[in-house]
Order: C-alpha cells, then structure tokens, then sequence
C-alpha cells in the first residue's frame, strides 16, 4: 500500500490519527482542510489540527474557501484515492470521481442513521446505547454513499461527544487501514443504504444549547453530554446563563415549579424539570467566569437563586 498515492481531506482532530495511519500505510501527497479560523477573544489565526499534523509531516496543504469551485490544484495531484474524514465542506462530484479507486469518506455513525455533521453528538443526545464507523463511498447527496465497511462500539453513560470523537477516531483509523487492502483488490463489495432507515444529524444551532427545562432529566442529562465539550448546553436562573458541564438524573421526584432549584447538597443542586423528575447540576460556568465546580457555585452565586 506504499505506493497508493492519496489525498485525504479532514479539519478537526477527529481526522488526525487517520491522517497519521495513512502516512505510515500509504503516500499521501496532499491534504485538504478548511482555512485557518480566528480562535478566542484575541481572535488568533488558528490552523486545523488535521494542517498542523500535515505540516509535521512536510505534507502540500490546501484551503480552498469554497472547494465546490476551487478544486483542480487537487485533481492535479493525480491521487489513487481520495479518503475523507470530517471535512466541512461539500465536495463536487467532479472531484470525487476523478481518482482511479474514486473517494470515501469515513463517517461518524452507522449510516444510514445520522447523515449529516453532527452524528457523534445525535447519537449521545438521543441516548442511543451504541455507535459506530462506516466507511462508505462519497456521492451527490449527503452521506449517501454505499457502504464498504461498519463497526460499532458502546455508548456508555459516562461518555460525552468529546470521548467518543476520541473513540470513534481511533476505530475509523483502524477499520479504515483494515480495509483498505480489500478495497483496492476489489474484494469489497459495496453495500446500498436502506433508503427507509434514513435519518439526519443536521450542525447544532445556538437555539438548541439551550436546555428545556420542561424535558424530562434524562433527556438533559444526554443533551449536556452531547454538547460537551461543544458548544456546551446553557440553562437560565432567573436572568443568569449558566453553561452547564456536567450533570445526573436525581432519584428526587417533586411536584414543584420547573426550573426552580429544589435541594441543595454539599457538592451538587438539584432542579426541578418535567414530568416529575430532577437534574442534578455538578459542573458549571457562569457568565464571566471560569469553569466551576457546583460546590464552588454553591458557596458563591447560587444564594440569589434560592427562594
């Protein structure tokens, strides 16, 4: 596999350890990733990881704006094989067929469920009790490729999007190197997705951090994980933000106001939600503020939300 020239393309540090597997596997001569964005309250320009790791490796880089337009400093490169991962952009299909093995993408869930760029967080936020890898070609629609390879793995309680990214990397690294041997043999034979079991994963909004407290506990507890480590989920005392980190169903039931705050404990409170049941809040930041433990809210702001 040495000699299979490929171009992969991928942003965030999902992407990475493929990145580094196809470099000790395969001569990838190219690496596509979305522009350099501002970072943080000083707004530095920040590389994607996938750029950096690229970098390390003497590997050409290429940030078109707009790849739809900007594509045949690619097709030039004359890759056997285009391999994706979390790119960001939709690809024409001009360039994805142009290789001579085409393009495939590894995607974050068991396609066809959660097309779309959000499948690790809607899998966590839907408290689905596994998730997995597919490997499928790219085509026109969104994720809608035949499938050459899956693998699933646990979803466990105490996971968020961020340590299942980690996970879910590390087995699209591994299921991708496993075959790609068959793949370019032509042992592989694609696998059309049931059109009927279709559902999406569209990118979360800023409406949507916001957690209802009309919900049932259990369904916020899934959503703070899957928003953690981004973009965070938020809840509103009174007229405070705060970003919610982490959190646990309470064995409390109540038949209080929702969203009023009904126990308060050496290291953790508890608010009331719908349905009768309770969340408790354990890691937290209030606006202006860093990261905090409950207990530390408790001794602090937490007094003028008591009634």
């Amino acid at each position: 596999m040495k000699d299979l020239k490929v171009v992969f393309m991928g942003t965030p540090e999902f992407g990475v350890p493929i990145l580094e597997a196809l470099v000790e596997k395969c001569n990838v001569i190219g690496v596509v990733t979305q522009p350099d964005k501002e970072v943080g309250r000083k707004r530095v320009l920040t590389p994607s990881p996938v750029k950096v790791c690229a970098l390390k490796h003497n590997i050409p880089v290429f940030q078109p704006v707009k790849i739809r337009t900007d594509y045949q400093e690619i097709i030039d490169l004359n890759p056997d094989i285009i391999i994706t991962a979390a790119y960001g952009q939709i690809v024409g299909m001009k360039l994805l067929n142009s290789p001579k093995y085409r393009s495939i993408n590894v995607h974050g869930s068991l396609l066809p469920k959660y097309r779309g760029g959000s499948p690790i967080q809607e899998s966590v936020k839907n408290g689905d009790k596994e998730t997995g890898i597919t490997i499928m070609y790219m085509e026109k629609g969104m994720d809608s490729g035949d499938i050459l390879a899956q693998r699933s793995i646990p979803i466990l309680d105490t996971d968020t999007s961020g340590t299942m990214f980690e996970k879910l990397s590390i087995l699209g690294r591994d299921l991708l190197i496993e075959m790609l041997p068959d793949f370019i043999s032509g042992k592989i034979t694609p696998i059309k997705q049931d059109e009927t079991k279709v559902s999406f994963a569209y990118n979360i909004t800023k409406e949507e951090e916001a957690l209802d407290l009309n919900d049932e506990a259990i369904n916020l507890f899934n959503k703070v994980r899957a928003y953690n480590p981004a973009p965070i989920a938020n809840l509103t005392l009174d007229d405070e933000v705060l970003k919610i980190y982490e959190t646990r169903v309470s064995s409390i039931k109540h038949q209080k106001e929702i969203g009023t705050i009904i126990n308060v404990s050496k290291d953790y409170f508890t608010i009331a939600c719908g349905n009768g049941t309770a969340l408790d809040i354990l890691t937290l930041k209030p606006s202006g503020k860093n990261v905090m433990s409950a207990k530390d809210y408790i001794n602090g702001g937490l007094k003028k939300h008591l009634k």
